[in-house]
């Protein structure tokens, strides 16, 4: 939404919004824009200056005094999706990075090395792009580049977001269970992702992760042809002989039996190289040559929140990272890992989201972390919005974790995780931090008391 926002002000419009607590990076980037956020929800606030249209976002439920006003009055509402349709989409080629994981990384790198070979594409991406400085970009090319997001639309349709943004290529990168509070299954989620599919005309494009079993079921019902990536060798988009380097990942690309180069990114991960393989297929269809994709992927510099180094202090490299699904999780932890192979892990996780607040995936979540040195679980963030039947219990992944070996610790408070890093650290550590939203501003809490220690306890 604040993204949509942003966008709709350069579109030339006079935008404001209402909203409770927001937090950067997105705040400052409605800052810069000149967009006013108005404190909490009131009426007035859409009544007094009654707008030519109101976006509302699926946060908001029915019972919403602005959206409850907006309706009792007749003003022209939408719902987010609709509006991005309509005012930036339309009569463009639509190109959608839809899956569990890899969506905002791999959306800002479609768009991103689109945008270095001239082609100027528009770009809407949950997160913000280190390469635009922001995360969006209007763009006046053919292409349409968005991270397609499964969740729901908004209160008065209940239909995933992607569904709304007319497809010509699809990229699909992964499909697991996730958002417990809208899905009750895995089932429901790959019938999400099949009416997704669904919307693809016969000579659009549909590129998948057919590796993954639930990618494949689904890819098997496209109308569009269908183009297989992965870092394995039955893919027909590839990678191979993969070596990581100080600053950057460096690995060949293959289409079926053709070897077309050598791509260096500058980021880390099995993950990651997944990504630009999906990447590299999804552009070479949209025109672009390997040189001009290998350029640009020397390039990028990542995303906000993505195994982001917030800073370094005593001997504490403070990580920032937004993984909250387990597998996110393990494949974030695999990739400091062999980044940082020398220093000594702390893997500290808040339990944040609407379905890692649930008890769903528990044992996953043990699963995850047990590659880390160090494991700090955080209690769960707005406890008792969830059913107490229904609630993680971190104590029990913390047990599971110590039951394998594993130094883990539950520390419900920001000031405990902080306190027990001081007290523990051996002076060559990464500290990763993941969580969805600000943690209670840990990272900037962390480097300044670890700033502050006398330099005899260093």
């Amino acid at each position: 939404m604040g993204t949509l926002a942003c966008m709709l002000a350069e579109h030339g419009l006079r935008v404001t919004g209402s909203d409770t607590g927001a937090y950067p990076p997105m705040s400052d980037q409605l800052a810069r824009a000149g967009i006013p956020v108005l404190e909490g929800f009131r009426p007035e606030h859409v009544l007094d200056t009654p707008p030519d249209l109101v976006v509302i976002g699926n946060a908001i439920k029915r019972d919403n005094p602005e959206a409850r006003a907006t309706v009792e009055a007749g003003l022209p509402y939408a719902s987010m999706p609709d509006a991005i349709r309509t005012f930036f989409i339309a009569g463009r080629h639509s190109v959608v990075i839809a899956g569990t994981h890899g969506k905002t990384t791999t959306t800002s790198l479609v768009g991103w090395i689109l945008s270095h070979a001239g082609r100027d594409p528009g770009l809407l991406v949950g997160g913000v792009a280190h390469n635009f400085g922001r995360s969006y970009q209007l763009g006046r090319g053919e292409h349409f580049v968005i991270e397609g997001d499964e969740y729901d639309t908004a209160y008065f349709e209940k239909t995933p977001k992607f569904l709304h943004y007319a497809p010509r290529t699809v990229l699909f990168t992964s499909c697991e269970f996730d958002h417990g509070d809208i899905y009750g299954s895995l089932d429901e989620i790959k019938q999400a992702f099949r009416a997704l599919v669904s919307t693809l005309p016969e000579d659009g494009r549909l590129v998948a992760a057919t590796h993954y079993p639930d990618v494949a079921e689904v890819a098997s019902e496209s109308n569009a042809p269908v183009e297989s990536y992965g870092t394995d060798a039955s893919s027909y988009w590839r990678s191979s002989n993969v070596r990581v380097e100080a600053d950057a990942t460096h690995f060949e690309i293959w289409r079926g039996d053709t070897r077309l180069g050598e791509l260096e990114l500058p980021l880390f991960g099995r993950h990651n190289v997944e990504n630009a393989v999906g990447a590299t297929a999804v552009c070479t269809g949209l025109g672009l040559s390997f040189e001009e994709i290998a350029r640009a992927a020397r390039e990028f510099k990542g995303i906000r929140r993505r195994q982001e180094v917030r800073g370094e202090a005593r001997g504490m490299l403070v990580v920032d990272d937004f993984a909250h699904h387990p597998t996110a999780v393990r494949e974030t932890i695999s990739a400091l890992r062999a980044r940082f192979p020398n220093h000594s892990l702390w893997a500290i996780f808040e339990p944040r989201t609407n379905t890692s607040r649930r008890r769903t995936f528990e044992s996953a979540y043990a699963d995850a972390l047990q590659a880390a040195d160090h494991v700090l679980l955080a209690g769960v963030y707005n406890a008792a919005q969830i059913p107490e039947a229904e609630r993680m219990r971190p104590e029990v992944v913390v047990s599971a974790l110590a039951a394998r070996g594993v130094d883990a610790h539950l520390c419900p408070e920001v000031d405990d995780i902080i306190a027990h890093l001081i007290a523990h650290r051996s002076g060559r550590d990464v500290a990763l931090m993941m969580s969805n939203g600000d943690f209670g501003g840990i990272f900037d809490r962390l480097l300044t008391r670890l700033r502050d220690l006398p330099e005899e306890k260093c």
